[in-house]
């Protein structure tokens, strides 16, 4: 037990660090092309290490996620309203940002303190794991169908992405089921997250491709980039935490 938090510690330090490293390396680089937007580009950046660190806390059980889940979600939505993803924009201030005060208040009903203290972890029963597999389906549909229809009102429909619409609908979708399951301290809210940020990766390199990327569009794919290898880990390290309290 010592060492797996040996390394567990070892495992999120080496990736805040190279987080921090890389934004920093690119944030530079960015705000040296002609026409930066230096508000945009530093916002991103913030945004991508207050939003990493709060996933890397949430992967080990600490109650401070939130905290920085809160600092994440701001930034994010000031850079979704820039990009006119609205489905992203619309999850971030409407849900995700009341959720976290709901996941406070959750963690510290299941033993989680400011002290570092971890919550005490739970797994669906089988039946629950099949109910959340049909409303996680059912969901994407619905809210891909309501984005493209948003997207023929407002653009050319030759311009439309269905790509970026899709993975927008996806990492809406997964997100409103991986904060429920985080709230209530479940373990299968990691598949949730690998799922977000496999349709992150796709939406911002889609973005990049498209050629109408802004400045700052290539921090926010390193951010999920960083995001899923932490993901990885978080499910390893929550199916262990789970199996000491069983299914829920």
């Amino acid at each position: 037990m010592k060492n797996e938090k040996k390394f567990n510690k070892l495992f999120s330090s080496v990736l805040m660090g190279l987080m921090v490293i890389t934004i920093a390396v690119t944030t530079v680089f960015k705000l040296e092309e002609d026409n930066a937007r230096t508000f945009m580009i530093i916002v991103a950046a913030l945004g991508s290490v207050m939003g990493v660190a709060s996933s890397i806390l949430s992967a080990n059980g600490l109650i401070w996620t939130f905290l920085f889940g809160m600092l994440d979600i701001v930034c994010c939505c000031i850079v979704d309203v820039d990009n006119g993803i609205w489905g992203d924009f619309s999850m971030h201030l409407f849900y995700l940002m009341p959720m976290q005060i709901v996941g406070i208040w959750q963690w510290r009903k299941r033993g989680a303190s400011g002290s570092g203290t971890e919550v005490k972890a739970r797994k669906l029963s089988p039946r629950w794991r099949w109910m959340l597999l049909g409303s996680v389906a059912a969901g994407l549909f619905l809210v891909f169908g309501i984005l493209l229809a948003i997207k023929y009102w407002t653009v050319d429909p030759s311009e439309i992405n269905r790509v970026q619409v899709f993975a927008d609908a996806a990492r809406t979708t997964f997100n409103i089921a991986g904060q429920i399951l985080m709230s209530l301290a479940f373990y299968e809210q990691w598949y949730l997250w690998i799922l977000v940020n496999v349709a992150s990766i796709v939406l911002w390199g889609s973005t990049m491709l498209s050629g109408a990327a802004s400045s700052y569009t290539v921090v926010m794919f390193i951010k999920y980039c960083f995001y899923l290898l932490n993901s990885l880990n978080g499910l390893r390290i929550w199916f262990k935490l789970s199996k000491e309290t069983g299914e829920a």
